[in-house]
């Protein structure tokens, strides 16, 4: 019989521990800050949209808030003679304390989570969440009100919800039960339901900088060492990114993109064809779709260099900084790229709809960026 631990969680970045197990939350000061300033003043939003680039670290906050608020003693804001209660300067928990510790074995009776569920039928994960994930919460706000604590829903990534499932949550939103904070995490809020935004005060994360990122993959476990540079540059700021990244080997995968675009005389063809064949490797999926994010990466990066004069610090490869310099020396050459760039992502985008062959794909990109390069 299976149990809770053996089910996939969509929430858990591969490689990379579950949110609720990572303990510290870098670069997002400001975020923490605004959410500690509402709840100082009294101010406390019963909705919250956490937004921001994917990897960021929206799910982390969002457990840091629920185990700040579960193990925060309710105050109706009346000190010892009517003084207002100390200010919190953190959302630091001990992980000794008992939230903390329930939270880490998935036993808090103050939290509800909802998530992509399994689908029965398949025993796979649904790719939405449906409104079946929904209904439980009105069950858990039922039970869960007798002790008149607090309570936190966290939905991640709420992006992920069918419409009858986010008008299921909006009629909680519109009707927010007392002492219940909801978190929605969101890496895109635009296909969220209007009126779904609309209640919710947002906390927007920003990516990582190199200092971060160093720091947010060590605590993930990651060996990085002289690699940090190109994953930061690569990854946009992006932790979770950077651990895709690491997974399926992107940095040596955009040093194969450098290498094929650094010689005198041309595109190396016999590089292209080894990269192209690697990618129609059978049960290769996941590392052709990070080679088409890598040539997207490679296109943008070439417009910004024609556009600022500059290529892109750090550099994310050897030899990187000339090839761009060369490739995209002026205004007029990053239009060209970042033309290209927009023409590439819809026909490899359009490609792996209708199933085309990868190894033809990857081609007929190196064929495409050589003709930019050539005019």
């Amino acid at each position: 019989m299976s149990t809770d631990d053996d089910l996939p969680e969509p929430d858990r970045i591969e490689g990379a521990p579950h949110p609720r197990e990572t303990a510290r939350l870098f670069g997002q000061d400001t975020a923490e800050a605004g959410f500690l300033d509402a709840f100082n003043a009294g101010r406390l939003h019963h909705a919250w949209l956490l937004t921001g680039p994917r990897g960021t670290g929206k799910a982390t906050l969002a457990w840091r808030i629920a185990r700040f608020l579960l193990a925060t003693p309710m105050d109706a804001g009346d000190g010892l003679f009517g003084d207002a209660p100390p200010a919190h300067e953190s959302l630091e928990v001990s992980p000794e304390h008992p939230v903390a510790r329930r939270i880490l074995a998935r036993s808090e009776p103050g939290l509800f989570t909802i998530k992509r569920g399994i689908n029965e039928k398949t025993g796979k994960l649904r790719d939405m969440i449906v409104v079946d994930d929904i209904r439980g919460l009105t069950h858990f706000l039922t039970m869960s009100a007798a002790d008149g604590g607090r309570r936190v829903v966290i939905v991640d990534a709420a992006d992920e919800m069918n419409v009858n499932a986010a008008n299921a949550l909006l009629k909680m939103l519109e009707e927010p039960p007392a002492n219940t904070t909801m978190l929605l995490v969101s890496h895109q809020p635009s296909r969220l339901l209007p009126t779904i935004r609309s209640r919710c005060r947002e906390l927007r994360l920003t990516p990582l900088d190199l200092d971060d990122m160093q720091r947010a993959l060590a605590q993930a476990g990651a060996s990085e060492g002289s690699e940090a540079p190109a994953l930061a540059a690569l990854s946009a700021g992006s932790v979770g990114e950077a651990m895709r990244l690491m997974r399926l080997g992107g940095l040596e995968m955009y040093a194969e993109i450098v290498a094929i675009y650094g010689g005198d005389r041309g595109p190396d063809r016999p590089r292209a064809l080894k990269l192209a064949e690697a990618a129609a490797t059978r049960g290769a999926e996941a590392r052709f779709d990070l080679l088409l994010t890598m040539f997207d990466t490679f296109l943008a990066r070439l417009a910004r260099t024609g556009a600022t004069g500059q290529p892109p610090t750090p550099e994310a490869a050897p030899g990187e900084a000339d090839l761009l310099q060369r490739l995209a020396p002026n205004p007029h050459k990053a239009r060209a790229w970042a033309e290209i760039a927009q023409t590439i992502s819809d026909r490899t985008r359009h490609g792996q709809a209708v199933n085309l062959d990868p190894a033809a794909l990857v081609l007929d990109t190196v064929f495409k960026i050589t003709e930019t390069a050539s005019r």
